[in-house]
Protein backbone atom coordinates (compact mmCIF):
# COMPACT_ATOMS: atom_id res chain seq x y z
CA UNK A 1 0.00 0.00 0.00
CA UNK A 2 1.02 3.64 -0.81
CA UNK A 3 2.16 5.56 2.43
CA UNK A 4 0.43 7.93 3.21
CA UNK A 5 0.77 11.09 4.71
CA UNK A 6 -1.59 12.94 7.33
CA UNK A 7 -4.07 15.21 5.61
CA UNK A 8 -2.77 19.01 5.26
CA UNK A 9 0.69 18.06 5.25
CA UNK A 10 2.63 20.61 4.21
CA UNK A 11 5.18 19.86 1.13
CA UNK A 12 7.57 22.68 -0.20
CA UNK A 13 10.85 23.80 -1.07
CA UNK A 14 13.27 26.09 0.53
CA UNK A 15 15.88 28.71 -0.77
CA UNK A 16 18.01 31.61 0.71
CA UNK A 17 18.39 34.84 -0.34
CA UNK A 18 22.03 35.19 -1.24
CA UNK A 19 21.64 32.13 -2.69
CA UNK A 20 19.43 33.32 -5.30
CA UNK A 21 18.15 36.76 -5.98
CA UNK A 22 21.56 38.59 -6.97
CA UNK A 23 20.72 42.14 -7.78
CA UNK A 24 23.53 42.49 -4.92
CA UNK A 25 23.55 46.10 -4.82
CA UNK A 26 20.71 47.17 -6.79
CA UNK A 27 17.25 49.12 -5.42
CA UNK A 28 18.69 50.63 -2.70
CA UNK A 29 19.78 47.54 -1.09
CA UNK A 30 22.53 47.15 1.94
CA UNK A 31 26.14 45.48 1.38
CA UNK A 32 25.82 42.39 3.34
CA UNK A 33 28.84 39.91 5.21
CA UNK A 34 28.39 37.37 2.73
CA UNK A 35 28.60 40.09 -0.19
CA UNK A 36 32.18 40.99 1.49
CA UNK A 37 33.09 37.62 2.49
CA UNK A 38 32.18 36.82 -1.13
CA UNK A 39 34.31 39.24 -2.55
CA UNK A 40 37.31 38.46 -0.64
CA UNK A 41 40.06 36.32 -2.29
CA UNK A 42 40.47 32.73 -1.62
CA UNK A 43 37.11 32.47 0.47
CA UNK A 44 34.96 30.67 -2.08
CA UNK A 45 36.09 27.51 -3.31
CA UNK A 46 35.54 28.53 -7.38
CA UNK A 47 36.57 32.01 -6.44
CA UNK A 48 32.20 32.91 -7.85
CA UNK A 49 30.12 35.30 -5.84
CA UNK A 50 26.06 35.75 -5.07
CA UNK A 51 26.16 39.08 -7.18
CA UNK A 52 23.38 37.39 -9.81
CA UNK A 53 23.31 33.99 -8.47
CA UNK A 54 19.90 32.72 -9.98
CA UNK A 55 18.62 36.58 -10.58
CA UNK A 56 15.65 35.48 -8.58
CA UNK A 57 15.33 38.84 -8.03
CA UNK A 58 14.31 39.91 -11.60
CA UNK A 59 12.80 36.29 -12.51
CA UNK A 60 10.73 35.76 -9.45
CA UNK A 61 7.70 35.48 -11.51
CA UNK A 62 9.33 33.26 -13.49
CA UNK A 63 9.72 31.05 -10.33
CA UNK A 64 6.90 31.41 -9.18
CA UNK A 65 4.84 30.16 -11.75
CA UNK A 66 7.48 27.07 -11.60
CA UNK A 67 6.27 26.29 -8.49
CA UNK A 68 2.85 26.12 -9.18
CA UNK A 69 2.92 24.09 -12.26
CA UNK A 70 5.30 21.32 -10.21
CA UNK A 71 2.01 21.69 -7.80
CA UNK A 72 4.32 23.01 -4.59
CA UNK A 73 2.16 23.99 -1.96
CA UNK A 74 4.14 25.87 0.15
CA UNK A 75 7.16 28.07 -0.41
CA UNK A 76 9.88 28.69 2.43
CA UNK A 77 12.26 32.19 1.16
CA UNK A 78 14.68 34.53 3.16
CA UNK A 79 14.31 37.96 3.63
CA UNK A 80 17.41 40.00 3.31
CA UNK A 81 18.05 42.07 6.19
CA UNK A 82 20.53 44.59 4.16
CA UNK A 83 17.49 44.68 1.29
CA UNK A 84 14.76 46.34 3.82
CA UNK A 85 17.11 47.70 6.05
CA UNK A 86 20.75 48.74 4.49
CA UNK A 87 22.58 49.90 7.24
CA UNK A 88 20.86 47.14 9.96
CA UNK A 89 19.29 50.09 11.83
CA UNK A 90 18.08 53.45 10.63
CA UNK A 91 16.52 54.49 7.32
CA UNK A 92 14.13 51.38 5.40
CA UNK A 93 14.55 50.37 2.02
CA UNK A 94 10.71 50.84 0.84
CA UNK A 95 12.20 49.06 -2.81
CA UNK A 96 13.40 45.89 -0.60
CA UNK A 97 9.81 45.72 1.15
CA UNK A 98 7.86 46.36 -1.84
CA UNK A 99 9.90 43.24 -3.41
CA UNK A 100 9.08 41.01 -0.73
CA UNK A 101 4.86 42.24 -0.46
CA UNK A 102 5.37 41.50 -4.37
CA UNK A 103 6.55 38.31 -3.72
CA UNK A 104 4.15 37.21 -0.94
CA UNK A 105 1.34 38.08 -2.98
CA UNK A 106 1.84 35.75 -6.31
CA UNK A 107 2.82 33.10 -4.29
CA UNK A 108 -0.41 33.14 -2.62
CA UNK A 109 -2.40 34.00 -5.35
CA UNK A 110 -0.46 30.69 -7.10
CA UNK A 111 -2.37 29.20 -4.33
CA UNK A 112 1.26 28.67 -2.59
CA UNK A 113 1.97 29.05 1.35
CA UNK A 114 4.60 31.72 2.14
CA UNK A 115 6.92 30.84 5.01
CA UNK A 116 9.41 33.31 5.47
CA UNK A 117 12.71 33.01 7.08
CA UNK A 118 13.76 36.50 8.73
CA UNK A 119 17.45 35.39 9.02
CA UNK A 120 19.33 33.38 6.43
CA UNK A 121 22.70 34.72 7.26
CA UNK A 122 23.05 37.88 5.21
CA UNK A 123 24.04 40.51 8.31
CA UNK A 124 24.09 44.26 6.93
CA UNK A 125 27.70 45.02 7.28
CA UNK A 126 27.68 48.28 8.63
CA UNK A 127 25.57 46.09 11.77
CA UNK A 128 28.64 43.69 11.79
CA UNK A 129 30.60 46.57 11.71
CA UNK A 130 28.83 47.99 14.95
CA UNK A 131 29.91 44.20 16.46
CA UNK A 132 27.69 41.70 14.42
CA UNK A 133 25.98 38.97 16.80
CA UNK A 134 29.01 38.71 19.74
CA UNK A 135 27.46 42.29 20.45
CA UNK A 136 24.19 42.07 22.48
CA UNK A 137 23.25 45.58 20.14
CA UNK A 138 22.38 43.23 17.33
CA UNK A 139 19.82 41.15 19.17
CA UNK A 140 17.98 44.32 19.80
CA UNK A 141 18.61 45.57 15.98
CA UNK A 142 17.33 42.06 14.89
CA UNK A 143 14.02 42.72 16.56
CA UNK A 144 13.51 46.21 14.95
CA UNK A 145 13.98 44.72 11.81
CA UNK A 146 11.29 41.98 12.58
CA UNK A 147 8.92 44.36 14.17
CA UNK A 148 9.73 46.16 10.54
CA UNK A 149 8.99 43.06 8.28
CA UNK A 150 6.19 41.62 10.24
CA UNK A 151 4.23 44.57 10.13
CA UNK A 152 4.43 45.01 6.36
CA UNK A 153 3.82 41.34 5.68
CA UNK A 154 2.38 40.04 8.75
CA UNK A 155 -1.30 40.23 7.27
CA UNK A 156 -0.82 38.03 4.73
CA UNK A 157 2.60 35.50 5.67
CA UNK A 158 1.30 33.09 8.25
CA UNK A 159 4.76 31.14 9.22
CA UNK A 160 7.38 32.86 10.39
CA UNK A 161 10.89 31.47 11.22
CA UNK A 162 13.33 33.67 13.06
CA UNK A 163 16.82 32.19 12.50
CA UNK A 164 18.21 29.83 10.26
CA UNK A 165 20.79 27.50 11.82
CA UNK A 166 22.39 29.58 14.51
CA UNK A 167 24.92 26.51 14.90
CA UNK A 168 26.32 27.48 11.44
CA UNK A 169 26.18 31.43 11.85
CA UNK A 170 28.08 31.65 15.35
CA UNK A 171 30.64 28.60 14.83
CA UNK A 172 30.99 28.13 10.95
CA UNK A 173 31.72 32.31 10.92
CA UNK A 174 34.04 32.57 14.27
CA UNK A 175 35.08 29.43 15.50
CA UNK A 176 35.59 27.57 12.01
CA UNK A 177 36.10 30.30 9.41
CA UNK A 178 34.58 28.88 6.63
CA UNK A 179 31.74 30.99 6.36
CA UNK A 180 31.05 34.93 6.41
CA UNK A 181 32.62 36.78 8.60
CA UNK A 182 35.55 34.20 8.15
CA UNK A 183 36.85 34.07 11.76
CA UNK A 184 38.73 31.14 13.22
CA UNK A 185 39.20 30.24 16.78
CA UNK A 186 37.56 32.90 18.36
CA UNK A 187 35.59 30.79 20.59
CA UNK A 188 34.48 33.82 22.51
CA UNK A 189 33.14 35.55 20.34
CA UNK A 190 31.07 32.23 18.64
CA UNK A 191 29.64 31.15 22.22
CA UNK A 192 28.74 35.31 22.67
CA UNK A 193 27.10 34.64 19.10
CA UNK A 194 25.04 31.52 19.74
CA UNK A 195 23.47 33.52 22.86
CA UNK A 196 22.44 36.93 21.07
CA UNK A 197 21.10 34.58 18.52
CA UNK A 198 19.21 32.77 20.75
CA UNK A 199 18.24 35.74 22.57
CA UNK A 200 16.50 37.66 19.11
CA UNK A 201 14.75 34.72 18.41
CA UNK A 202 13.15 35.26 22.05
CA UNK A 203 12.87 38.67 21.85
CA UNK A 204 11.55 38.44 18.32
CA UNK A 205 8.53 36.09 19.39
CA UNK A 206 6.00 38.29 20.70
CA UNK A 207 6.93 41.07 18.40
CA UNK A 208 5.71 38.85 15.39
CA UNK A 209 3.01 37.66 17.47
CA UNK A 210 1.46 40.74 17.68
CA UNK A 211 1.89 42.17 14.08
CA UNK A 212 0.39 38.83 12.78
CA UNK A 213 -2.30 37.38 14.77
CA UNK A 214 -2.41 34.09 13.82
CA UNK A 215 0.86 33.01 12.97
CA UNK A 216 3.33 29.99 13.37
CA UNK A 217 6.39 31.07 14.73
CA UNK A 218 9.34 29.12 14.99
CA UNK A 219 13.34 28.84 14.67
CA UNK A 220 15.16 26.15 12.47
CA UNK A 221 18.26 24.55 13.62
CA UNK A 222 20.73 22.12 11.65
CA UNK A 223 20.78 18.97 13.77
CA UNK A 224 22.93 16.05 13.47
CA UNK A 225 22.58 12.58 15.04
CA UNK A 226 25.34 10.92 16.63
CA UNK A 227 26.62 7.54 16.26
CA UNK A 228 29.59 6.01 17.79
CA UNK A 229 32.18 4.95 15.85
CA UNK A 230 33.05 1.92 18.30
CA UNK A 231 31.22 0.69 21.42
CA UNK A 232 34.22 2.16 23.90
CA UNK A 233 33.78 4.36 26.69
CA UNK A 234 36.16 6.70 25.23
CA UNK A 235 33.27 6.93 21.79
CA UNK A 236 30.65 7.48 23.98
CA UNK A 237 32.19 10.44 25.72
CA UNK A 238 33.20 12.20 22.41
CA UNK A 239 29.74 11.48 21.20
CA UNK A 240 28.56 13.35 24.04
CA UNK A 241 30.74 16.32 23.76
CA UNK A 242 29.78 16.41 20.20
CA UNK A 243 25.95 16.42 20.78
CA UNK A 244 26.66 19.26 23.01
CA UNK A 245 28.46 21.30 20.96
CA UNK A 246 26.27 21.42 17.91
CA UNK A 247 23.00 20.03 19.19
CA UNK A 248 22.01 20.07 22.97
CA UNK A 249 24.26 23.98 23.24
CA UNK A 250 20.66 25.58 21.34
CA UNK A 251 17.95 22.88 21.93
CA UNK A 252 18.08 23.04 25.79
CA UNK A 253 18.11 26.86 26.47
CA UNK A 254 14.90 27.08 23.87
CA UNK A 255 13.44 24.34 25.65
CA UNK A 256 13.61 26.10 28.94
CA UNK A 257 16.55 23.91 30.00
CA UNK A 258 19.00 26.46 30.07
CA UNK A 259 22.43 25.91 28.40
CA UNK A 260 23.97 22.29 29.19
CA UNK A 261 26.03 22.53 32.09
CA UNK A 262 28.42 19.85 30.89
CA UNK A 263 29.36 22.66 28.03
CA UNK A 264 29.32 25.50 30.11
CA UNK A 265 31.69 24.07 32.87
CA UNK A 266 34.03 23.09 29.59
CA UNK A 267 33.80 26.56 28.42
CA UNK A 268 34.37 28.44 31.19
CA UNK A 269 37.25 26.30 32.53
CA UNK A 270 38.91 27.16 28.66
CA UNK A 271 37.99 30.87 28.91
CA UNK A 272 35.95 30.89 26.19
CA UNK A 273 32.43 31.19 27.53
CA UNK A 274 31.79 34.66 29.86
CA UNK A 275 29.17 33.91 32.56
CA UNK A 276 28.31 37.82 31.95
CA UNK A 277 26.89 37.22 28.74
CA UNK A 278 23.57 35.27 30.19
CA UNK A 279 21.83 38.40 32.03
CA UNK A 280 18.92 38.07 34.45
CA UNK A 281 16.01 36.97 31.90
CA UNK A 282 17.48 36.19 28.99
CA UNK A 283 17.25 31.94 29.40
CA UNK A 284 13.02 32.95 29.98
CA UNK A 285 13.47 35.29 26.93
CA UNK A 286 15.29 32.89 25.09
CA UNK A 287 12.13 29.96 25.81
CA UNK A 288 9.74 31.72 24.64
CA UNK A 289 6.67 29.57 23.61
CA UNK A 290 6.95 28.23 19.99
CA UNK A 291 4.38 26.77 17.74
CA UNK A 292 7.00 24.22 15.85
CA UNK A 293 10.45 23.38 15.52
CA UNK A 294 12.27 23.33 11.65
CA UNK A 295 14.68 21.26 11.46
CA UNK A 296 17.50 20.77 8.56
CA UNK A 297 18.72 17.29 8.26
CA UNK A 298 21.29 16.25 5.99
CA UNK A 299 23.97 13.96 7.45
CA UNK A 300 25.21 12.19 10.82
CA UNK A 301 28.19 12.81 12.99
CA UNK A 302 30.33 9.63 13.90
CA UNK A 303 32.01 9.79 17.16
CA UNK A 304 35.31 8.48 17.53
CA UNK A 305 37.94 9.86 20.07
CA UNK A 306 41.28 9.63 18.34
CA UNK A 307 43.46 10.55 21.02
CA UNK A 308 42.02 7.00 23.42
CA UNK A 309 45.27 4.82 23.21
CA UNK A 310 42.95 1.74 24.31
CA UNK A 311 39.76 2.77 22.37
CA UNK A 312 37.79 -0.28 21.20
CA UNK A 313 38.34 -1.08 17.26
CA UNK A 314 36.11 0.96 15.35
CA UNK A 315 32.70 -0.16 14.05
CA UNK A 316 32.09 0.32 10.73
CA UNK A 317 29.04 2.54 9.94
CA UNK A 318 29.99 4.54 6.98
CA UNK A 319 28.37 3.90 3.35
CA UNK A 320 30.80 3.81 1.12
CA UNK A 321 32.66 6.85 -0.17
CA UNK A 322 31.22 6.07 -3.39
CA UNK A 323 27.42 6.25 -2.51
CA UNK A 324 28.60 9.96 -0.41
CA UNK A 325 27.01 12.79 -2.47
CA UNK A 326 29.03 15.49 -3.89
CA UNK A 327 29.37 17.51 -0.67
CA UNK A 328 30.91 14.60 0.65
CA UNK A 329 28.73 13.79 2.90
CA UNK A 330 27.38 10.66 3.77
CA UNK A 331 23.95 8.77 2.97
CA UNK A 332 22.04 8.45 6.42
CA UNK A 333 18.10 8.48 5.76
CA UNK A 334 17.99 6.57 9.13
CA UNK A 335 19.04 9.40 10.98
CA UNK A 336 16.32 11.73 10.22
CA UNK A 337 14.32 8.86 11.56
CA UNK A 338 16.42 9.15 14.44
CA UNK A 339 16.33 12.61 14.94
CA UNK A 340 12.98 13.71 14.76
CA UNK A 341 11.80 10.75 17.20
CA UNK A 342 14.35 11.99 19.69
CA UNK A 343 13.12 15.83 19.24
CA UNK A 344 9.73 14.10 20.02
CA UNK A 345 10.29 12.45 23.29
CA UNK A 346 12.99 14.56 24.31
CA UNK A 347 11.98 17.92 24.09
CA UNK A 348 7.93 17.71 23.08
CA UNK A 349 7.72 20.85 20.26
CA UNK A 350 4.52 20.81 19.36
CA UNK A 351 4.97 20.73 15.96
CA UNK A 352 8.45 20.01 13.49
CA UNK A 353 8.68 21.02 10.15
CA UNK A 354 11.96 19.35 8.26
CA UNK A 355 12.84 22.65 6.98
CA UNK A 356 15.55 21.72 4.62
CA UNK A 357 16.76 18.21 2.91
CA UNK A 358 18.09 17.46 0.08
CA UNK A 359 21.22 16.38 -1.88
CA UNK A 360 23.94 18.04 -4.25
CA UNK A 361 24.79 15.49 -7.58
CA UNK A 362 25.62 17.48 -10.38
CA UNK A 363 23.75 15.80 -13.45
CA UNK A 364 22.95 17.86 -16.08
CA UNK A 365 20.92 18.21 -19.20
CA UNK A 366 21.08 15.43 -21.77
CA UNK A 367 21.09 15.85 -25.61
CA UNK A 368 17.49 16.25 -25.34
CA UNK A 369 17.04 18.65 -21.99
CA UNK A 370 16.15 15.95 -19.90
CA UNK A 371 17.90 15.78 -16.69
CA UNK A 372 17.64 11.88 -15.26
CA UNK A 373 18.84 12.92 -11.82
CA UNK A 374 17.58 9.01 -10.30
CA UNK A 375 19.97 9.65 -7.19
CA UNK A 376 18.07 12.47 -6.25
CA UNK A 377 14.92 10.54 -6.14
CA UNK A 378 16.17 7.30 -4.90
CA UNK A 379 17.64 10.03 -1.82
CA UNK A 380 14.27 12.14 -1.12
CA UNK A 381 12.16 8.88 -1.35
CA UNK A 382 14.62 7.42 1.38
CA UNK A 383 14.25 10.17 3.79
CA UNK A 384 10.36 10.79 2.78
CA UNK A 385 10.43 7.06 3.97
CA UNK A 386 12.40 7.98 7.20
CA UNK A 387 9.66 11.00 7.69
CA UNK A 388 7.05 8.54 7.31
CA UNK A 389 8.40 5.97 10.24
CA UNK A 390 8.43 8.98 12.54
CA UNK A 391 4.91 9.96 11.90
CA UNK A 392 4.58 6.11 12.87
CA UNK A 393 5.83 6.65 15.96
CA UNK A 394 4.05 9.72 17.35
CA UNK A 395 6.41 12.58 15.86
CA UNK A 396 4.58 15.65 15.13
CA UNK A 397 5.77 16.31 11.62
CA UNK A 398 3.76 19.02 10.17
CA UNK A 399 5.60 19.42 6.17
CA UNK A 400 8.42 19.01 4.66
CA UNK A 401 10.76 21.31 2.02
CA UNK A 402 12.69 19.85 -0.04
CA UNK A 403 16.68 22.04 -0.27
CA UNK A 404 16.27 23.60 -3.16
CA UNK A 405 14.12 24.90 -5.29
CA UNK A 406 16.74 25.92 -7.53
CA UNK A 407 20.31 25.01 -8.61
CA UNK A 408 22.45 28.08 -6.49
CA UNK A 409 25.28 29.62 -4.94
CA UNK A 410 26.17 27.52 -2.12
CA UNK A 411 28.18 29.59 0.00
CA UNK A 412 31.95 28.81 0.59
CA UNK A 413 31.33 25.88 -2.42
CA UNK A 414 30.31 28.32 -5.09
CA UNK A 415 28.59 27.25 -7.81
CA UNK A 416 30.02 23.93 -7.51
CA UNK A 417 27.02 21.73 -5.95
CA UNK A 418 23.44 21.53 -7.69
CA UNK A 419 21.33 20.75 -4.89
CA UNK A 420 18.20 22.23 -7.02
CA UNK A 421 15.11 20.39 -8.09
CA UNK A 422 15.18 22.86 -11.26
CA UNK A 423 18.62 22.93 -12.88
CA UNK A 424 19.85 26.62 -13.28
CA UNK A 425 22.39 27.50 -16.96
CA UNK A 426 24.22 29.94 -14.61
CA UNK A 427 25.06 31.51 -18.23
CA UNK A 428 21.47 32.32 -19.75
CA UNK A 429 19.65 31.67 -16.62
CA UNK A 430 17.36 29.33 -18.03
CA UNK A 431 15.94 26.89 -15.48
CA UNK A 432 15.17 23.11 -16.51
CA UNK A 433 13.08 21.12 -13.84
CA UNK A 434 14.99 17.81 -13.46
CA UNK A 435 13.30 13.98 -13.22
CA UNK A 436 12.78 14.76 -9.20
CA UNK A 437 11.11 17.79 -9.98
CA UNK A 438 8.45 16.14 -11.80
CA UNK A 439 8.60 12.82 -9.05
CA UNK A 440 8.50 15.34 -6.05
CA UNK A 441 4.76 16.73 -7.93
CA UNK A 442 3.57 13.24 -7.93
CA UNK A 443 4.44 12.40 -5.10
CA UNK A 444 3.13 15.84 -3.67
CA UNK A 445 -0.21 15.07 -5.71
CA UNK A 446 -1.07 11.59 -4.04
CA UNK A 447 0.17 13.15 -0.41
CA UNK A 448 2.08 9.84 -0.46
CA UNK A 449 5.18 8.21 -1.22
CA UNK A 450 4.89 5.33 -4.35
CA UNK A 451 3.99 1.36 -3.74
CA UNK A 452 7.67 -0.25 -2.54
CA UNK A 453 7.18 -3.28 -5.02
Amino acid sequence: MPRTFPPGFLWGTATAAYQIEGAWAEAGKGESIWDRFAHTPSKIEDASHGDTACDHYHRWREDVALMKALGHQAYRFSIAWPRVRPQGRGPVNEAGLDFYSQLVDDLLAAGLTPVATLYHWDLPQAQFEAGGWPARATAEAFVEYADLVTRALGDRVKHWITHNEPWCIAFLGYQIGEHAPGYKDEWGNALAASHHLLLSHGWAVPVIRRNSPGAEVGITLNLVPVSHASPSAADYHAGRRFDGYFNRWFLDPLFGRGYPADKVAEYTALGHWDPALVRPGDLEAVAADTDFLGVNYYNRHLARDEQAPDNAPPVEFLAPRSEWTDMGWEIYPDGLYQLLCRLHFEYQPRKIYVTENGVSYGDGPDAQGRIADTRRIRYLGDHFAAAHRALQAGVPLAGYFVWSLLDNFEWARGYTQRFGLIYVDYATQRRLPKDSAYWYRDVIRANALPDEG
